[in-house]
């Protein structure tokens, strides 16, 4: 029968032989996670933030709200009105609308219409973080998708507040307007910001190398 380290060590003293118990391997201890890497897995996160964007924003703006003209006389939505609108606009279309046209605009407002801005903006964050590498440039430009999602999420409550309300207000239909001017306005200057993101990115990985090589 073996006997155990501790009966060997008390039978042979310092010359006994006790087997070593070696710890399994590290799994791939190869594996690291370098700043390429992590960039690529960062871009392949940006791409697919793209494609639901794309595909959020043709749901929301080129789909639902245009089939819920149907259920207005053929009125657009105000979500759908870059210019804005003004109380008479909002007066035909309250008297157009009943209350399930009303709560099925709502419904969209909490679905899709919180759905877009909120991954645009995350998207759009993400993009501006993995190409600017100047830190006051990046916080600028952040400002924007941030500035977006915000007054969308603020400008979807602004309008079904409007259009439920038992009486109309100036007050409430200037709100809704500006909100709705201003997140088209925003949507506009991410697009650009998100350009000028990638173009400064491509800039900065083309003359990383030849940096190198002149280093070398």
């Amino acid at each position: 029968m073996a006997k155990t380290p501790a009966q060997r060590i008390k039978k042979h003293g310092a010359n006994a032989a006790v087997p070593q118990h070696h710890l399994p391997p590290v799994i791939n201890p190869t594996a690291s996670r370098t700043p390429p890497k992590a960039q690529s897995n960062s871009s392949l996160i940006v791409i697919a933030g793209v494609v639901a964007s794309v595909f959020l924003f043709w749901y929301l703006h080129l789909l639902t709200l245009n089939q819920l003209t149907q259920l207005s006389g053929g009125q657009a939505m105000p979500d759908s009105l870059i210019g804005g609108f003004d109380q008479g606009f909002v007066a035909h279309l309250r008297a157009a609308m009943d209350a399930d046209a009303l709560g099925q605009l709502s419904y969209v407002h909490k679905t899709a219409g919180t759905l877009f801005p909120l991954i645009f903006g995350f998207t759009w964050l993400l993009l501006i973080g993995i190409n600017v590498a100047r830190k006051p440039l990046r916080w600028a430009l952040w400002a924007l998708p941030l500035l977006f999602a915000a007054v969308r999420l603020w400008g979807n409550t602004a309008i079904d507040a409007m259009l439920s309300a038992q009486n109309l207000d100036a007050g409430q239909v200037a709100l809704a307007s500006g909100l709705t001017v201003a997140g088209w306005a925003l949507l506009a200057l991410c697009l650009l910001a998100g350009g000028a993101a990638v173009f400064l990115g491509r800039k900065t990985v083309a003359v990383s190398p030849t940096a190198g090589h002149a280093q070398s």
